[in-house]
């Protein structure tokens, strides 16, 4: 699909953090949505995958959202309206995030000659 103009959309991330250590968060994963519904369900995919998984409290959290908390991300998003989604398992939180954005295309480059200097370097060889 070839597309001429910027196309709206959701960027979706999911971060971890552990709460005993003075680090920053980690991002763990990343998905373009074109739709609020298909953001809202990356996270609800997400959250059924591990709700197995968690202890009672977290688990806990994630039906909540799922149950309730759903349908008012999903309004949110129509709105245009960035939404995060966290649960605490342990000392680790996740957190999704949903932001609303604009896709802009990137140049074709098919037919298109490189600039002479690309072909001046090499390739990195792995061992």
């Amino acid at each position: 699909m070839l597309i001429d103009k910027p196309q709206r959309g959701y960027w979706c991330e999911c971060w971890t953090e552990d709460l005993t250590e003075d680090k920053p968060p980690a991002l763990r994963a990343s998905f373009d949505a074109y739709t609020a519904p298909q953001a809202d369900r990356w996270v609800a995919v997400a959250l059924r995958t591990i709700s197995p998984a968690l202890d009672p409290d977290a688990s806990e959290e994630a039906w909540e959202w799922l149950y309730t908390g759903r349908i008012e991300t999903r309004r949110a998003l129509l709105r245009c309206e960035p939404c995060t989604v966290s649960v605490t398992q342990a000392s680790t939180c996740i957190t999704w995030t949903i932001r609303p954005v604009l896709f802009v295309p990137l140049a074709h480059r098919q037919g298109t000659e490189l600039p002479a200097c690309a072909y001046a370097f090499t390739p990195h060889q792995h061992d």
